[in-house]
């Protein structure tokens, strides 16, 4: 028999510690958590299946905070179950060194499954979980992978085109253990939703085929919410979306159903009056100790559960030691010995060289799995003989994610951070702008995922400066957190993806859509160090030509041409900026000597190249439609521009 009072004022306390926290930081988005509450009480006290004492246990079901701003109902409920948050941490919301951002941060505190914020990422992030959950379990069995992911979002993240990327694959995929609540409060920032949203949120979701469970005015019967929910779990063939009207704010006298509510509206006497509403002592992060006992039993509700994972996972008898490099996202001992490597004879665009690598590694690389976004052989993600991921075929190792740049990131990060996947994902580079919100978080996240990014320059041709990336390596480059490889040919290609796997965060392989030479010297080692001198003087050197990617081998004529004429030239290929800044000063320096004239060679902008270079040969406008080797010759990415560039660097320097 469940204590009716205590649970009414157990989610009393939630509310009050959902305006204490933003209180005490100057901060808002107290209404709605406190309109919330309830659906957290039921879902942590009745639903989730979670042990707190070990919040990384792989079977464990999945919570998504994808409405972020209401990160202190998540942190409420983290600590109140015994995640370890302790209350310190609440009254320090917001604030530097805390462990409860303003926004839900993975990896910065316990118990947080994904990073969200910006809205309808932690959506597309479920997507992704519930892919990984339903492929481990296709792969190594039901009794290790049988759990689910829960959902929380708003208007804001229904409003955000990614969410319509994610909903439609979603459907598609039939992906019946994910379960979207969405709180159809009516109100934005700005106003009443209906001041610019009028969808039919029903009619959408069964278009794209889910199940639809409109439960109306039930925010505050924990019954129906928690019917609901099991209604959501027993459902199959679909997943599923609850649409539940709240009201935020709820039960504040004055801020109930206000747009106010989203901001730093609950001042003391706002919230003293809330508090006297609910019986609440005025008092600041007030938690008695019957309402913290009956939260922490509830945290400790699944220990019996995950012991008894423990034990299966003990007796298991099939692919143990896949399943280790599935959940650690790596390759089996000895994975590199399956790279192939390419002869001086062979010339392919690297985007040709990956997508080879890729295949290669399939049964090495357990938990490898990818696709594109529509574009799937352009960008080498094609993936044979393993499968193609589907409701049909759950354990395909070949997605076809369609043309959904954003989604298609943004899956892939709920798939690493779910845990078991490791993904790659492609697209033309130019549309890596369409995918930037989800890399970002990639980054931030320190998901390990691999972007495929193709046609990476002018080289392009005929589709013109609307797919010819000028600007997007730079501003990739930018990106804290993302490591960034531009190879000059096969051989590099595969020291690129030696660097992915072996990496812990995200990858960008950087990759052309024209064919390259395969270059003497060129060296694995030397790709893992992000810059290396691949073709040396005799003596010390005059000029350095330092190049990425396809301008590497154009440089390399122009050296060999420069030396005819007695001017002793080095040819450094810098496939990785971060890489080769994570390495010692004296090695870059040994490699780019800073007394030595340098030219930079890169058929994009000229953006962050006065960091290693005198002078550049780049491109700071836009590109031109036309055969695309006809484009590179006229913006001078030929040995004889070079050559004459170099005589005029020279002579200046």
């Amino acid at each position: 028999m469940r204590d009716a009072d205590l649970e009414k004022r157990a989610i009393n306390v939630v509310r009050g510690l959902a305006m204490d926290a933003p209180h005490a930081a100057s901060s808002g988005h107290q209404g709605t958590a406190m309109a919330l509450a309830p659906l957290a009480h039921v879902l942590w006290t009745r639903v989730l299946r979670y042990d707190a004492a070990d919040p990384d246990w792989p079977d464990r079901d999945r919570f998504v905070l994808s409405a972020g701003h209401a990160s202190i109902l998540q942190y409420s409920m983290l600590h109140l179950t015994g995640h370890g948050l302790e209350l310190d941490e609440l009254k320090a919301f917001r604030q530097w060194g805390s462990r409860t951002p303003g926004h839900p941060e993975v990896g910065h505190t316990r118990g947080i499954e994904v990073t969200t914020g910006p809205l309808g990422q932690g959506f597309a992030n479920a997507v992704g979980m519930a892919m990984a959950e339903r492929w481990l379990a296709a792969r190594f069995g039901a009794e290790l992978f049988d759990h689910h992911t829960f959902v929380i979002a708003g208007d804001g993240d229904l409003a955000e085109g990614l969410s319509h990327e994610a909903a439609s694959l979603a459907g598609h995929q039939g992906l019946d253990k994910l379960v979207v609540v969405y709180d159809d409060n009516h109100v934005s920032i700005d106003g009443p939703t209906e001041l610019s949203l009028s969808d039919d949120a029903a009619a959408r979701f069964r278009g794209y085929g889910w199940n639809v469970d409109e439960i109306g005015e039930v925010a505050e019967d924990l019954d129906a919410l928690e019917a609901a929910l099991v209604r959501a779990k027993a459902n199959t063939g679909a997943p599923t979306i609850i649409i539940l009207r709240s009201h935020i704010g709820f039960p504040s006298p004055s801020l109930t159903d206000s747009p106010k509510a989203h901001g730093l509206a609950f001042d003391e006497d706002t919230i003293r009056e809330a508090k006297e509403v609910m019986g609440l002592p005025d008092e600041a992060f007030h938690v008695p100790d019957d309402v913290l006992t009956y939260y922490r039993s509830a945290g400790e509700r699944g220990r019996s559960e995950r012991e008894e994972w423990e034990k299966r996972l003990a007796a298991f008898d099939g692919e143990r030691a896949c399943l280790d490099c599935c959940l650690d996202a790596e390759g089996l001992p000895g994975w590199e010995k399956a790279l192939p490597s390419f002869g001086l004879d062979e010339s392919m665009a690297t985007r040709q060289a990956s997508g080879k690598v890729l295949q290669a590694l399939i049964e090495t690389v357990p938990g490898l799995v990818g696709g594109g976004a529509d574009l799937t052989g352009n960008t080498g993600t094609a993936i044979a003989d393993a499968g193609v991921m589907s409701a049909d075929e759950p354990g395909g190792r070949q997605i076809f994610f369609g043309v959904r740049e954003h989604g298609m990131a943004a899956i892939m990060n709920g798939m690493a951070l779910h845990g078991g996947l490791l993904p790659v994902g492609g697209t033309f580079l130019v549309f890596s702008d369409y995918a930037r919100g989800a890399v970002r978080l990639s980054a931030l996240s320190g998901a390990k995922v691999i972007y495929s990014f193709t046609h990476d320059s002018v080289g392009v041709g005929e589709d013109g400066p609307t797919h010819q990336p000028v600007e997007q390596v730079a501003a990739l480059r930018a990106m804290p957190g993302l490591s960034v490889i531009r190879p000059a040919d096969a051989n590099e290609t595969v020291a690129a993806w030696r660097a992915a796997i072996d990496g812990h965060g995200p990858t960008a392989l950087i990759l052309s859509r024209q064919s390259v030479p395969t270059l003497e010297g060129t060296s694995a080692e030397g790709v893992l160090k992000g810059g290396y001198v691949l073709v040396d003087s005799e003596g010390e050197p005059e000029l350095v030509l330092v190049a990425t990617g396809s301008e590497v081998h154009v440089c390399v004529e122009a050296a060999r041409r420069l030396a005819d004429d007695g001017v002793a030239v080095r040819v450094v290929s810098l496939p990785s900026w971060n890489l080769f800044e994570a390495q010692s000063e004296d090695y870059q320096d040994t490699v780019l000597p800073p007394d030595v004239a340098t030219l930079a060679v890169e058929a994009g902008v000229s953006f962050g190249w006065d960091r290693y270079a005198d002078d550049s040969i780049s491109i700071d406008h836009f590109g031109h439609s036309a055969p695309g080797e006809l484009v590179l010759e006229k913006l001078g990415f030929t040995p004889d521009n070079v050559v004459e560039r170099s005589r005029e660097l020279l002579q200046s320097s």
